[in-house]
Parts: structure tokens; sequence; C-alpha cells
């Protein structure tokens, strides 16, 4: 499922021989990118919380699962959509080499699915909500994109049976960090040789937390991250930050 995402300045780290502590594989090379603010962010989160009581804002943060209602609403707002399209995604694929067939963990509302389906010709998504999967199926009828309802962490695919495997802003949703290594070993698993994993996720911040309110959220440390990639047996695990976010890319 997506999760939120703003860059600012990006500041650009290669993995290299980590120590046991995981942060010698972090080079910093310098590279500025993306100068927004939150400000409209602020702007429409603010005017939506006004216009609730405190119990109408506890009340929906707790009817839901792993999710809750506001972190729902802003998944699918103009705002998210718009910052996927022009900050997110051109971010997490620069410099990468789309091959395919392609998979797509996690791919929420589908705002991402949209935007790789442009640029892959076969596009799998895979996600574990029903009600989110069966929108999918709908929204994707008749186009490049087969989507599939399944538990990442136990992939229905046989081996090598992709090029590529992206997964958004999702990682830090699952409940433990058990099941997120058990995810990367499953993107190993289902990856041809030769294949890439790529995708990005948040870093910890006050927001993070506010969103996360009554939510989910294991937040994934991006300095040890290149180390876990290494560990399901990945190489080349390169990690990149930014101020709220990271992206990472490893070769099968």
């Amino acid at each position: 499922m997506q999760r939120d995402y703003v860059a600012r300045r990006i500041v650009a780290t290669e993995s290299r021989n980590l120590s046991m502590a995981g942060r010698a594989g972090i080079r910093t090379f310098g590279l500025t990118l993306l100068g927004h603010s939150l400000s409209q962010y602020r702007k429409n989160a603010s005017a939506s919380i006004a216009n609730l009581s405190m119990a109408e804002v506890i009340r929906a943060l707790m009817n839901a699962h792993t999710m809750n209602r506001f972190h729902h609403w802003y998944c699918r707002s103009s705002v998210w959509k718009r910052r996927i399209e022009t900050e997110l995604m051109p971010w997490a694929l620069n410099g990468a080499t789309l091959l395919e067939p392609a998979l797509e963990i996690g791919p929420g509302p589908g705002i991402t699915t949209e935007y790789l389906r442009a640029r892959v010709q076969s596009l799998t998504a895979l996600e574990r909500d029903a009600l989110l999967a069966n929108k999918l199926r709908q929204r994707f009828s008749r186009t490049n994109v087969r989507v599939i309802e399944g538990d990442a962490t136990a992939m229905p695919f046989e081996n090598g049976s992709f090029r590529a495997v992206f997964c958004f802003t999702m990682l830090h949703h699952l409940p433990s960090a058990a099941l997120q290594d058990r995810l990367v070993a499953e993107a190993f698993r289902v990856l041809a040789p030769g294949g890439v994993f790529l995708g990005t996720d948040s870093r910890m911040s006050l927001r993070m937390k506010l969103f996360h309110w009554f939510d989910t959220m294991v937040i994934v440390d991006p300095q040890t991250f290149p180390m876990r990639l290494r560990r399901a047996g990945f190489t080349d695990g390169r990690v990149e930050l930014s101020e709220s976010a990271f992206r990472f890319c490893a070769r099968r």
C-alpha cells in the first residue's frame, strides 16, 4: 500500500563493504534534487482535520485495519498523486533500466501502477487486500496489467518468473522486520538471474508518526537495509537517501 513521501534535498549514497554496524557501506556522493515544501500538504491536512471533532478523529483512526482512515484518504488524494507522478517515481526510477516481465508488490490504490504500466509492457500487481485487488482488476481490465490477490511474504509465483520487482513505500507497513525480510527473500526467489529489485520507503519523522497513529509502522533502517538485501542473496545493493525517504536497487 502506498505511503507518504516528500522529496526536498536528495543525498545519494552507495553501499560498499558494510561493517557489522551497517554504516561503513554508505558513502555520500552529493546529489541535489527536487526542492519542494510540505506547505500544500499541511494546508490540505489541516483543513480536513479542522472540520472533525476529536471524537470523530479518534473513531476514524481506530475504525481501520492496517491503515487508518486519514491515511487511506491521503493515499488517494490529488496531493499524493501529484507527488507520486512528479517526485517519487521519477526519483525512484532515475537511472534504472526497466526490465520485463515486471512485478509490483503492494500497489494499494494503483497510482504507482498507472505510472509503471506506461513504461513496461508486461506488469503484474500483487495486492494482499481483497477489496483493493478487486478495484485494481476493474481499473486495469483490458490493459497490460495483471492483478493478483496474494501475500508478498509467500508469493504465488514460480521461481524466476520476473526480471524486475518493484516495491514503493510499503515495506514499513509490514508488522515486523522478520516479515520484511521474508518479502525481500521472496522478491529474490521470483526474480530471474540478473533481475532487479527496486523500490522506496519512508524514513522516521514526526509526520510519519502522525500518519500512522493506530496504524502499522515498522520503519526500515536504510543504514542496515543493504546488509539485509545481501543476506537474502542480492548483489550490488545500493541505497540513496532523501530527507524523508530512501530508494534502493539490488540485483539478483
